[in-house]
């Protein structure tokens, strides 16, 4: 290669390093679209709401909140992975869900190595909830009925292949009964279906237990410890049961947006969930605040990979 021909690509190379530096600079420009996977009123939907204008603050623009319902959340991160990788579309996703559709779906319209994880920054236990005007008192009037009459109790819950599924078959099979699952576009809507006494009860999440605690009657909790905010609510474990799920959320962004993107946008989610009064409020609605980076999230996801894999072994679905 000629001194020439070596000048002109070196000074190339630079020029495209200054301008990628800058539009890294700048970023964002605009309004960022946040797109959310299921129906307004799930847990998706507050978590989004509550950061919507925390996140417009750190970030100086607009954040734009969509709807994209369908398929237990597979219609909107099938639209995420094919989204322009720019920083200007995110969307909010779920673990196991993001795991569990490609691995027990013919074609969910996603991968999972596809979706590329900005910040995972909350979790919700599981809770086995019912009407509060319900024959069942006790988990163990629960159970009991469920053995004298398999398949006969219904449970609604949130998505197809999502932690109220994957929950459901897992208690099933500690408890040696047999549930018929329901799944709703998301707990926004599963919630009426209790009310209105159309199932049984629901393998729903903590916070859809604090937010409608004068509405139904929350008979366990699917965490290692009680939680906070509903502090005498049982755990599984305590009543004898060695079950333990829940759903994980945070922000992904499309396949091949860059690193300097996803960093920005997890400084801001990081910047967000340390507001005090975001993460009081997140907390007492019945929310775990947790702060994982990409990185962290990333090897998070792998891990959880392995786990659900067994777990969907265990049930009969792999």
């Amino acid at each position: 290669m000629n001194k020439k021909l070596l000048s002109i690509l070196l000074v190339s190379l630079f020029l495209v390093s200054v301008l990628s530096l800058n539009v890294m600079a700048e970023f964002p420009e605009k309004a960022i679209n946040y797109n959310v996977c299921f129906n307004p009123g799930g847990e998706s939907d507050l978590t989004a709401r509550a950061q919507q204008q925390p996140l417009e603050e750190v970030l100086g623009e607009d954040v734009v909140i969509q709807y994209k319902i369908g398929g237990g959340g597979a219609v909107g991160w099938s639209e995420l992975v094919q989204a322009k990788p720019d920083g200007y579309t995110v969307a909010g996703f779920n673990l196991p869900h993001i795991i569990l559709q490609p691995l027990v779906r013919d074609n969910p319209g996603y991968e999972t190595k596809e979706i590329k994880p900005v910040f995972i920054f909350e979790a919700t236990p599981n809770i086995l909830a019912v009407h509060k005007d319900s024959q069942f008192k006790t988990l163990e009037q629960f159970v009991n009925y469920a053995k004298e009459n398999p398949g006969v109790i219904t449970l609604g819950g949130s998505g197809s292949y999502s932690a109220n599924h994957l929950g459901t078959l897992e208690f099933n099979q500690a408890a040696d009964i047999r549930t018929t699952y329901i799944p709703f576009t998301g707990s926004g809507e599963a919630v009426p279906a209790l009310l209105g006494q159309h199932v049984s009860g629901l393998m729903t999440y903590t916070t859809m237990g604090i937010r409608h605690s004068d509405e139904m009657r929350v008979l366990a909790v699917a965490a290692d410890e009680r939680v906070p905010a509903m502090p005498d609510v049982p755990t599984f474990k305590e009543l004898g049961y060695d079950y333990v799920e829940g759903a994980y959320r945070g922000m992904a962004a499309p396949p091949g947006t860059p690193d300097d993107v996803i960093e920005k946008l997890a400084e801001a989610n990081l910047a967000v969930n340390e507001m005090p009064s975001f993460k009081n409020k997140l907390e007492d609605m019945g929310f775990q605040i947790i702060n994982m980076g990409p990185e962290e999230s990333e090897k998070f996801v792998e891990d959880r990979i392995e786990y659900y894999k067994k777990i969907l072994a265990e049930v009969g679905l792999l």
